[in-house]
């Protein structure tokens, strides 16, 4: 099946009415995949103007669209200019990146630094990267979201049925997530459980923080002890929730923050690693587990650490290869 769209000029209004296959999809993804080339930042300005309505009514950018929605997208002027397309460097550096595929789903290890899309004077991340490497696919679409800084598995859908299915194990914390980091100074005892609500900010220079608040929505990390040192330790963080920084900032309200996290950090204990040879955040998803039908056995998938992080564990005598 294929989204019904009242036939009418490019420069006029359309309306879109959601067949199942487009059903459960954020209204943000869907415009960004509907309005090629639009910014992100584009698609957010028409949202919050009212602009974009589902069934004559107003929706935020996190609205999940259903089965018989009509969508009204207003004209938006995107001009000629192509999408910024990544140079061969890149593209190649994303096939070797590929750790699982089958006919669902592809896994990354993503690289630090590199962002998981365009926008925010980005010209192209990931998935845009992805789809200019394979051009012909019929569906490539980000199931879950890795700060730039961080590296690790990287989960894309192939297919609409597995984004839903998989964003539904994201929605009810089925899906099992975790990631190795370095933290500063030793650890004292076992695991821990590190639950506290957390308050997403965006302040006024665009920039996103997150805090530790009562107000704002529950987080649970669960903290365990891989090697502890004098001066930092590695842990292994279950996120048992997906809230934004969550990992960063549940290290740094315990008083040991990840190594090299600028914005939630510690500035003496991040110049001593740099001296050391980080030159990046230390926060690595390790592992992913999920399922993608209730009656198929469990999806595994590990990403290995890159040569500087191992090297750097090395030099701290915290294990090999881990």
């Amino acid at each position: 099946m294929s989204d019904k769209v009242q036939n009418l000029p490019a420069s006029a209004v359309q309306f879109v009415e959601i067949d199942s296959e487009r059903a459960g999809q954020r209204i943000d993804n869907f415009l960004l995949t509907r309005l090629k080339g639009a910014p992100r930042s584009l698609i957010y300005r028409i949202l919050r103007r009212g602009e974009v309505r589902v069934n004559k009514g107003r929706i935020k950018p996190d609205y999940r669209l259903k089965a018989g929605d009509s969508v009204r997208i207003p004209p938006v002027r995107l001009g000629d200019k192509k999408p910024a397309r990544p140079g061969e460097r890149v593209l190649q550096q994303l096939q070797d990146a590929i750790i699982f595929e089958n006919s669902r789903i592809l896994v990354l290890n993503k690289p630090s630094g590199l962002a998981v899309h365009g926008g925010s004077g980005l010209n192209y991340g990931v998935i845009e990267g992805l789809r200019a490497l394979r051009p012909t696919a019929p569906f490539l679409e980000l199931v879950h979201r890795l700060d730039r800084d961080t590296s690790g598995c990287l989960l894309i859908a192939k297919k609409r049925s597995a984004l839903r299915r998989l964003h539904e194990m994201l929605r009810e914390n089925k899906m099992d997530k975790r990631y190795l980091a370095l933290l500063k100074g030793p650890w004292s005892g076992k695991k821990r459980t590190v639950s506290v609500p957390l308050r997403k900010n965006v302040l006024s220079s665009g920039e996103r923080i997150v805090q530790v608040d009562k107000t704002g929505k529950d987080a649970h990390s669960v903290i365990t002890p891989v090697f502890s040192g004098e001066t930092a330790s590695l842990v292994e963080i279950k996120l048992e929730t997906g809230r934004t920084h969550q990992a960063r900032v549940h290290a740094a309200s315990i008083g040991q923050p990840i190594a090299g996290d600028e914005k939630y950090g510690d500035e003496a204990f991040n110049r001593a690693m740099r001296e050391q040879g980080l030159k990046r955040l230390f926060l690595h998803a390790k592992r992913l587990t999920f399922q993608l039908k209730d009656d198929e056995p469990a999806i595994c998938v590990e990403a290995p650490l890159s040569h500087e992080l191992k090297q750097l564990l090395k030099k701290l005598k915290l294990g090999n290869d881990k």
